[in-house]
């Protein structure tokens, strides 16, 4: 099983929180965890194993969220909806 997709959204993670801390976990039977080490050399589970897509989900939607760049063109358009409707 690739484990790319999860470690992407886990350097994604790490860019937004601005925490390079955050890491995962792969058991055996393929599941994932999202982990975040404390400064005494352990680590805490911060959620419960999952499948990869699941955990791109939750690591996804896990801390602070970047803002959705909206275009001029985006802007413009979603007026011309409102006025019509």
């Amino acid at each position: 099983m690739r484990s790319t997709k999860a470690s992407a959204a886990i350097d994604r993670l790490k860019r937004r929180s601005d925490n390079a801390l955050y890491s995962m976990t792969m058991s055996g039977s393929g599941l994932f965890t999202l982990v975040l080490a404390t400064g005494n050399g352990e680590s805490n589970r911060l959620c419960d194993p999952m499948m990869m897509d699941d955990f791109v989900a939750f690591v996804n939607a896990y801390g602070p969220q970047t803002p959705k760049r909206v275009s001029k063109f985006d802007v413009a358009f979603s007026k011309q909806l409102t006025r019509k409707s």
